[in-house]
């Protein structure tokens, strides 16, 4: 009935893609007594397994595999009832009992293993791995679901990939990624999250939210990790070989002079906790410095630049460090001025001393020589006080002619 290049006939005949059913009511009589006689000749076999493939290169290995299929082409179907419902999709696999049993036109996916992609009916380019991998997709298109139960539960969600033992196994949201055993099982119908790690069940409702295992646990002194506004994770660089336009910051550092550091409570979406923290807020340090912060993808500010800051703060101290010190050098010079001032002030008091008391002698000898009655006794003591001044001070005696008239003069002698 077919050309020989489009029949296999291995233990039942080749079905007819455009009208299967038409075909199994024409067999050949002898066909069936042959099967009829080797049942009964074998009574441990099984029931007749249909295999074949048709001219629309679609093959089929199972009781009810492709069964359903009219223009459908290039199908492989392996397993009781795998495609069975399939009519007009194309380029599908499916391997593992009633794996993509109800894919109509849905075409280019791969169901292996028991009810993969078992509910799928219209959706493209989705890839099942494991027991009921997808099992209740529908519309969802361009998933991957590697491990027992995978994806199971999404409807309509598109573009999830899930590695792992039910992971995202309650996902019905769009963009997720789950990796690991359990991975994102809590998540619903948020889409954008990644879980990555055993047990990492994100929560009901999130988006765009990533969580990855062992993270707030390991302990580490190397370098902090970053992130850029395009999700790139990498460190920060120091060193000369990545940069350029390298300058002293002077004071261009003095704009953190306007920043308002605060307390604050995160949202609790954010930090259950709600411990308290201590920081800046992005909207007011934007104001003071653009270049402080950083924005997302909507160019709003999200973040401040505390490594900025901090580099800032640093340059500022060792201004007011500079300003310190040379204080402290003018200090030191003024108290080396002090201690020579003091130094002649106390030399200048002692000879302002040794003058008083020349003075004091000087009046008490010219009240003896203004006595008449004494005049031998005053001519005797100034003899006597002039010498007792040369023996005494190895100099000529003070006389009248040599007393200072003033301070001015005192000070004109010194």
């Amino acid at each position: 009935m077919y050309p020989s290049d489009h029949l296999t006939n291995r233990r039942q005949s080749v079905r007819n893609s455009v009208n299967s059913a038409a075909w199994r009511r024409g067999l050949h009589l002898s066909t069936l007594a042959l099967v009829v006689g080797w049942l009964a000749l074998s009574p441990q076999a099984g029931a007749v397994c249909e295999e074949g493939c048709d001219i629309n290169n679609n093959t089929f290995l199972g009781e009810g595999a492709l069964s359903s299929t009219t223009t459908g082409a290039e199908n492989t179907a392996t397993g009781d009832s795998a495609l069975f419902h399939n009519t007009e999709g194309s380029n599908n696999t499916a391997s593992g009992y009633h794996a993509l049993t109800g894919n109509t036109t849905g075409s280019d996916n791969t169901a292996i293993g028991a009810g993969a992609l078992f509910s799928n009916t219209t959706a493209n380019s989705n890839t099942a791995t494991g027991g009921s991998a997808l099992g209740f997709n529908t519309t969802g298109y361009r998933n991957t679901a590697i491990g027992n139960a995978a994806l199971f539960r999404n409807l309509t969600g598109h573009g999830n990939t899930a590695i792992g033992f039910q992971s995202l196994a309650q996902n019905n949201g769009s963009n997720n990624i789950g990796l690991g055993f359990n991975a994102g099982n809590n998540l619903t119908d948020g889409s954008g999250n990644v879980c990555i790690g055993y047990n990492v069940l994100g929560v009901a409702g999130e988006s765009n939210t990533t969580r990855i295992s062992n993270i707030y646990s390991s302990v580490a002194s190397a370098r902090p990790v970053y992130i850029n506004s395009d999700n790139k994770i990498g460190t920060l660089v120091s060193s000369r070989r990545f940069k350029e336009g390298i300058k002293p910051m002077d004071d261009s550092s003095e704009a953190i002079l306007g920043l308002k550091p605060v307390t604050f409570h995160y949202k609790k979406e954010i930090e259950p906790n709600g411990a308290i923290m201590f920081g800046l807020i992005a909207e007011d340090v934007e104001k003071v410095d653009p270049d402080l912060v950083t924005r997302n993808n909507k160019g709003e500010p999200e973040t401040v630049r505390y490594e900025a800051v901090n580099a800032m703060l640093l340059n500022e101290f060792l201004k007011e460090h500079r300003k310190v010190e040379e204080q402290g050098r003018r200090t030191e010079e003024r108290g080396r001025t002090i201690a020579q001032q003091e130094t002649e002030i106390r030399t200048l008091t002692s000879q302002l001393q040794k003058v008083s008391d020349e003075l004091e002698l000087i009046k008490s000898a010219s009240r003896v020589v203004a006595s008449p009655e004494s005049a031998h006794d005053e001519s005797k003591t100034n003899n006597n006080f002039a010498s007792t001044n040369r023996s005494e001070s190895g100099e000529d005696a003070v006389s009248p002619e040599t007393l200072p008239h003033s301070l001015s003069d005192l000070e004109s002698r010194k």
